[in-house]
C-alpha cells in the first residue's frame, strides 16, 4: 500500500509510472488527495473542538470554586454542545478515513524506472539464458506420459482423491519430490536462510498484508466456516512473522526460506498449457524471504537472482531470466524477474521461479519498521521468490533426462534420491 504523503507529493510522477502497469491513477489519486485533505482538515477541527472543550472544563471548575455557579451552569450547556460536536466529527473522520484507507488498496505499487512498458508475458524482456538443450532425438515423450509410464505420479487418481489438478506422487515420484525439497532448502539454508515451518492458512489480515486481499481473493481457497485462506504461497505466512513489528537496523536483513505445499484456484485455465504438472491446484514450493534496509533492497534482489540462477545450473537445466513488463508484474511488485526452464520434450519454456522486490507496498500495509540511529521509525523493504516450485523444475527434469534406459536424475540430487536412475 503506497503512503498517502507520497502520493500528495508526487502526484504527477506516480501517475506516470503507473500507466507502465496499465493502470491509470489520475481520478482515484485525485479523490485520495481531496479525502486527505478533508481528513486533515476534520482532524484539525476535532482537535481544536476537543482543546475548547477542555479549555472549557477547566473554566467551570474554577468558576464553582469560586462560587459563580449560575455562569459555570451557563458554561456547562456549552460543553454539551462541544461534546456532541466531536462526536459528529470523530464519526465524520472515521468514515473519511475508511474511504481513504478503500482508495488506496485499490492502486498498485509503483513500477521501477527499469520496467518496460508492455502488455502482457509477449513483452517481457530476456535478461540472460545459459544452458544447452539437450537431443532427445525424435522420440522424446512429455512428462505425463512418462509418469504414467514408470508410475511415479498419477494425475487420474488425483482426480478421483479431489479433482484434477491434485496428482498423487508415487514410489520414486514421491521420492524424487521429496529430494528436490530437501535439496532446495539445503541450499537455502547454506546461504544464510532461517528455516521455518508455518501454517498453511493465514487469516485476513495476513492475506492484506501481503496483497493477496482484496486483489487476489478470487484464486484463493477460502475456508468460509472459519475465515481463512489455504496459503498461495508461503510468501504469506513467513513476511507476516513480521507484521506489527519495529526491527534494530542492525537486525537487517532478516532471511527466512520455507517449504509448503501451495494451493491456487486458477480459474480460468484451460489447454494445453495445463497438461500433467504444467498449472496445477495443489503443488510443492520453496520460498526465500528477505526484509531489509531501504538502501540495500534493489542489491538484495541482485543477490536473490544470482542464487536461484546457482541452483539452476546445478540441476543443469537450460533456463532464462526475465524481467517482468509493466503489463506482466504483479500488482504488489516494483520489480520482478521471472525464471523460466526449457521443456525439450514440449519444445517450451516453463515458469519456474519469480523474485521481486516490494519496496515499502507490502511493509506498510504490516507496519513492519526499523528503528534508524535517529531512533525514529521508517518503513523496511520486502522481498521474495521462488526457490524454487517444484511442479515445473520435476517436469523439466523428466522431460530433459530421459534415455532409452529410462529417466536419469541430475548429479546433485542422486546423495538425496538414493538411486540414479527411473527404469
Amino acid at each position: 500500500m503506497l503512503q498517502v504523503a507520497y502520493l500528495r507529493e508526487h502526484k504527477e510522477d506516480v501517475i506516470a509510472r503507473l500507466a507502465v502497469k496499465n493502470f491509470d491513477a489520475k481520478s482515484i489519486i485525485e479523490e485520495l488527495i481531496l479525502l486527505d485533505e478533508k481528513r486533515r482538515q476534520t482532524q484539525a477541527e476535532h482537535d481544536d473542538t476537543l482543546a475548547e472543550s477542555n479549555k472549557l472544563s477547566k473554566e467551570i471548575g474554577m468558576l464553582y470554586k469560586s462560587g459563580n455557579s449560575e455562569e459555570a451552569n451557563a458554561k456547562k450547556a456549552l460543553t454539551a454542545e462541544l461534546k456532541e460536536k466531536s462526536k459528529q466529527l470523530n464519526q465524520l473522520l472515521s468514515d473519511t478515513q475508511d474511504s481513504l484507507h478503500e482508495k488506496l488498496v485499490q492502486i498498485p505499487n509503483i513500477p521501477h524506472d527499469s520496467v518496460p512498458a508492455g502488455n502482457s508475458d509477449e513483452d517481457n524482456k530476456v535478461i540472460s539464458q545459459e544452458g544447452e538443450f539437450p537431443d532427445l532425438g525424435n522420440h522424446a515423450k512429455p512428462h505425463w506420459e512418462l509418469v504414467a509410464e514408470k508410475n511415479i505420479i498419477d494425475f487420474e487418481l488425483g482426480v478421483k482423491i479431489t479433482g484434477a489438478g491434485f496428482p498423487v506422487y508415487r514410489g520414486k515420484g514421491a521420492k524424487l519430490q521429496r529430494a528436490l525439497i530437501n535439496y532446495f532448502l539445503d541450499k537455502n539454508i547454506d546461504a544464510g536462510y532461517e528455516e521455518v515451518m508455518p501454517p498453511h492458512m493465514v487469516n485476513e489480515a495476513s492475506g492484506f498484508g501481503t496483497g493477496q486481499l482484496p486483489d487476489k481473493e478470487g484464486q484463493m481457497y477460502h475456508v468460509t466456516e472459519d475465515n481463512l485462506y489455504l496459503i498461495p504461497t508461503a510468501e504469506v505466512p513467513v513476511t507476516n512473522i513480521f507484521r506489527n513489528v519495529i526491527l534494530k537496523k542492525e537486525d537487517l536483513p532478516i532471511k527466512c526460506t520455507a517449504y509448503t505445499p501451495c494451493f491456487r484456484r486458477e480459474a480460468g485455465s484451460y489447454g494445453k498449457d495445463v497438461r500433467g504438472l504444467n498449472r496445477l491446484h495443489q503443488f510443492d514450493k520453496i520460498e526465500i524471504v528477505q526484509i531489509q534496509h531501504p538502501d540495500e533492497s534493489y542489491k538484495t534482489l541482485d543477490e536473490m537472482v544470482a542464487h536461484v540462477a546457482s541452483i539452476l545450473r546445478e540441476l543443469k537445466l537450460p533456463f532464462r531470466i526475465l524481467q517482468l513488463c509493466g503489463g506482466d508484474i504483479s500488482f504488489t511488485s516494483s520489480l520482478t524477474y521471472d525464471f523460466e526452464v526449457y521443456s525439450a520434450a514440449q519444445e517450451k519454456w516453463l515458469e519456474v521461479s519469480s523474485v521481486s522486490n516490494f519496496e515499502s507496498y507490502q511493509t506498510n500495509r504490516l507496519k513492519l519498521r526499523y528503528r534508524d540511529e535517529d531512533k525514529k521509525t521508517k518503513l523496511c523493504h520486502s522481498l521474495n521468490g521462488s526457490s524454487l516450485a517444484l511442479p515445473r523444475v520435476l517436469a523439466a527434469i523428466i522431460e530433459n533426462y530421459q534415455g532409452a534406459d529410462g529417466i536419469h536424475i541430475p548429479e546433485v540430487l542422486i546423495p538425496y534420491c538414493g538411486f540414479d536412475k527411473i527404469e
